[in-house]
């Protein structure tokens, strides 16, 4: 789950690595007291966002050249896989939330405390989301 956040993010699998190593160090040396399986689950969320967001304003990652995706995850149907290639290409804003909604199963007020914005907010980029996603699949289908 954190590799697929920081993933989302930075769109780099080597990257996203790194910030799961990160995320997990921070665990390890923090060895915050949680109350359980969810709360855990929320601060590995929370902070693999805070590491991404801070892997993406690190100087050195503008002078590295940004591969693309080497590694697809492996899915159940081809349909399934052509879908999260299409969200994987949204802007990040859409990518993110429709991400923790559909695949990680968070509601629009708990995406909202994990990236700190307004539920409304969530709600507008789930809706704007889909509406992208469905176009730009829309038009696969076509070509």
């Amino acid at each position: 789950m954190v590799y697929r956040i920081a993933l989302n993010y930075l769109r780099d699998a080597a990257a996203a690595e790194d910030v799961g190593q990160e995320v997990f160090l921070r665990l390890f040396r923090a060895g915050p007291e949680l109350e359980g399986p969810e709360h855990l689950k929320h601060w590995l969320i929370r902070v693999a966002i805070n590491e991404s967001k801070r892997a993406l304003a690190s100087p050195w990652r503008a002078l590295a050249p940004l591969d693309e995706q080497r590694e697809q995850p492996a899915f159940s149907s081809p349909e399934t896989g052509d879908t999260f290639r299409a969200v994987m290409a949204l802007p990040r804003r859409y990518r993110v939330v429709l991400y923790l909604h559909y695949y990680e199963g968070y509601k629009a007020v708990e995406i909202a405390k994990l990236l700190r914005l307004p539920a409304s907010t969530v709600r507008t980029r789930l809706a704007r989301g889909r509406e992208l996603l469905k176009q730009r699949l829309l038009e696969a289908e076509h070509v």
